[in-house]
Parts: C-alpha cells; sequence; structure tokens
C-alpha cells in the first residue's frame, strides 16, 4: 500500500452494466475534482453462464472471463469502487489478498444473504428504494445518483432530432422494463398499456414504446395490437433499427415508465421531464411478499431520533438480519411515493392534460455525493 502522503491508489471495479456504472463514474470523478485523487478502471468480462445467471456471493474469481478482463494483480488498491454482485465479488476477493487493507466503497444493495460478507464493505451507499440492514457501514441516500450526461443528451439529440422532430405531437413515451417480484406482467398490466396508448393517439399524437433487455418477449406485439397506425416501436428482442432511448430523452414531451424500473424512473426524472409512473400488479404471492418488504422498510429504514427505543429497533432489526428472519430487499412503492411526494412524478393517467417539460431539471446529485466523499475520506486516513 501506498505511504500516507502519497496518492491513493484506487480501482473502479466494474462489469458491463451502463446504469451500475453511471453511479460509480459519478463518485469516481468527484474524487477527482474535489480531491485530486485519480481512479483507474478495472473492466470484467462475465463468463457465459454469468452474464444472466448469479454467481454465488463470496471473495471468488470463478465467475469472471480473466483472459478477457483487465487484469486483477498487485500492487492492490488502496480503494475500490464498485457496484453489483460480480463486480463486487471481485473487489471482496481483492480485499482478501491484500490482507483486509483495501478499502470498498459499494454503491448499492448488497446481494442476497449478506450478513456475513457486510462488514467487508467499508461502506455501502444505497438509495431508497433498497432496505438494507441498518450497519453502520450504510448510509442511505433519497435517488439512485444516476443521470444522463449533458453529452451524451445532446449527442442523442442530434442523431435522433429528424425522425422523431416529424412525428406529431405530443410526443409521449412507454419506456418499458420486465416483471420483478413481487409483480408480474399480466393482462391486467398490457390493458392499462394499450388503453393509455389509445388517448395519446386520441389527442392527435405520437405514443412510442421502448423495450429492454428485461422486457418479456412478445410483450410489445400484444401491447400494440389492435390499436390505430401512429404507434412507433423499438423492440429490444428483435431490433430492427438502432436503440432511440437518448434521442426520446432529448426529444419527448411526457413519459410514462413502468414501476420496476428505477433507473429509467430517475433518468427521466433528473431531466425534468413530465413522468408518469405506472404501478405493476401483485403476482400470486404478491401481497404476501409486499407484506413482508414493508416489515423491512419499518424495521430498516433510517431514522434520527436516537433515544432508547430507536436503539432497541436497531439491535433487533440487526439480529432479525443476522438469524436470516428478515432480509434486505427493495421496495419499490416506498420509492415511487417519494418521486410523487418531491412533485417528480404522478401516477399514470393523473394529469395528462398538464403542460409538458415545465419542471427544471433535477440535480440533487451534488450534495449526496459531497455526503459520500465525506464517508470516504475517514476510509484513506490512515493507509
Amino acid at each position: 500500500m501506498h505511504h500516507p502522503d502519497a496518492m491513493p491508489r484506487i480501482w473502479r471495479v466494474l462489469g458491463d452494466k451502463r446504469g451500475d456504472n453511471a453511479q460509480v463514474e459519478i463518485v469516481a470523478e468527484a474524487l477527482a475534482q474535489e480531491r485530486g485523487w485519480v481512479s483507474e478502471l478495472r473492466h470484467l468480462e462475465m463468463l457465459p453462464q454469468f452474464v444472466v445467471g448469479k454467481p454465488r456471493v463470496g471473495p471468488t474469481l470463478y465467475h469472471i472471463d480473466q483472459s478477457l478482463s483487465d487484469p486483477i494483480e498487485p500492487p492492490w488498491p488502496d480503494l475500490i469502487l464498485t457496484r453489483g454482485r460480480r463486480p463486487a465479488n471481485v473487489a471482496l476477493w481483492i480485499k482478501k489478498q491484500s490482507g483486509g487493507r483495501t478499502r470498498i466503497v459499494l454503491v448499492g444493495k448488497p446481494a442476497g444473504w449478506f450478513s456475513h460478507q457486510m462488514a467487508q464493505f467499508d461502506l455501502i451507499v444505497t438509495s431508497a428504494e433498497t432496505l438494507p440492514a441498518p450497519f453502520d457501514n450504510v448510509m442511505q441516500i433519497d435517488l439512485p445518483l444516476m443521470k444522463i450526461s449533458p453529452e451524451r443528451l445532446e449527442a442523442g439529440r442530434k442523431a435522433w432530432q429528424a425522425r422523431l422532430g416529424a412525428l406529431p405531437r405530443p410526443l409521449v413515451v412507454f419506456l418499458i422494463g420486465g416483471p420483478t417480484s413481487p409483480f408480474v406482467y399480466n393482462t391486467e398490466m398490457e390493458a392499462q398499456l394499450r388503453a393509455r396508448m389509445a388517448r395519446v393517439l386520441a389527442t392527435g399524437g405520437t405514443p412510442y414504446i421502448v423495450g429492454s433487455r428485461r422486457t418479456p418477449k412478445g410483450f410489445l406485439d400484444r401491447v400494440t395490437a389492435g390499436l390505430p397506425e401512429g404507434v412507433q416501436r423499438f423492440d429490444w428482442t428483435q431490433p430492427d433499427d438502432q436503440n432511440p432511448y437518448t434521442g426520446l430523452l432529448a426529444l419527448a414531451d411526457r413519459f410514462v415508465v413502468t414501476g420496476d424500473s428505477i433507473s429509467m424512473l430517475v433518468e427521466v426524472a433528473r431531466l425534468g421531464k413530465a413522468l408518469e409512473i405506472l404501478p405493476l400488479p401483485f403476482g400470486p404471492l404478491g401481497k404476501l411478499d409486499d407484506a413482508r418488504r414493508r416489515a423491512a422498510a419499518w424495521m430498516f429504514q433510517a431514522r434520527r431520533n436516537t433515544g432508547l427505543a430507536e436503539r432497541l429497533r436497531l439491535t433487533l432489526a440487526r439480529g432479525l438480519y443476522h438469524m436470516r428472519m428478515l432480509q434486505q430487499t427493495r421496495h419499490f412503492p416506498r420509492f415511487h411515493q417519494i418521486l410523487i411526494d418531491r412533485g417528480l412524478a404522478t401516477w399514470m393517467g393523473e394529469s395528462q392534460d398538464a403542460r409538458m417539460g415545465d419542471r427544471p431539471a433535477l440535480s440533487a446529485t451534488d450534495s449526496d455525493v459531497a455526503r459520500i466523499l465525506a464517508r470516504i475520506d475517514p476510509l484513506l486516513s490512515g493507509r
């Protein structure tokens, strides 16, 4: 490791998920600008079976393709910035090789039952949709750090201006994620989307539906079946053209986003675009699962109170987590309500006639990043 007076060696240990990586990059950029600390990228390629499949949690390299990944070798870093199960496993392996001297900042919820690994992360930064157990190394912020860079947005504007500018207005974009527990994509949800797109067509506008890698095969066909001409679409599973996502972010008037996609919700909200959330129906055991998540929300959420009752709650919450009786989780309704309470979104179908795009862009990441940097500084003070 470095002498205390030297610049710390910092690695960004990242896979191929652009949304995940962008949040880590924001922290890395802030460290460079505010502290003068430059970081090095260690890009990871997964073995084919782990591109989608989940590796076991722990300090290991067995899930990565080392021939295609950047070299993971000493001298080991003072600090690792990472996100996601697969890169976090590699970060834990590096820390083990360093004799525990490497510090790890994990941006996002630890994967699975991490009770035996939580303490190995020196700082865990989570946003409001995630509910990790309330340990001292956990820090919560409201919204994920993800945002579309001005450069990428402008590139999308230039590339798509001619095609999107010719479409009848308003241009209303439907961004579709995919089913995630405890929610499902079913015929009721398809009917709601179809009715909302029909209302856009009835006003003379253009509905533009965009799938993602998680969107079920055939879903876009079912949703658009029977609608009049004028619906535009991009199907990730059967792309006929390049992905219009950044062009739509730059040029569309309004967005409807399925409630499962935190990343798309946040990217639209930060741009100041008019945003509607489509809440999803529960699956067969969804209500029971939702009750479990609400219990975790009550037990795990951070509170400012430091009285005896609060200390007892923290002790109980940590104990239940260690005994695997209450798992860290995500609570989508809680996150949706934060967006609505802050005036960043409405439920789908509400305020449809409101003036488009009249809210200023949201630039709340600065204060959150400053808080994160303040937590990182002590991690490196004794290196």
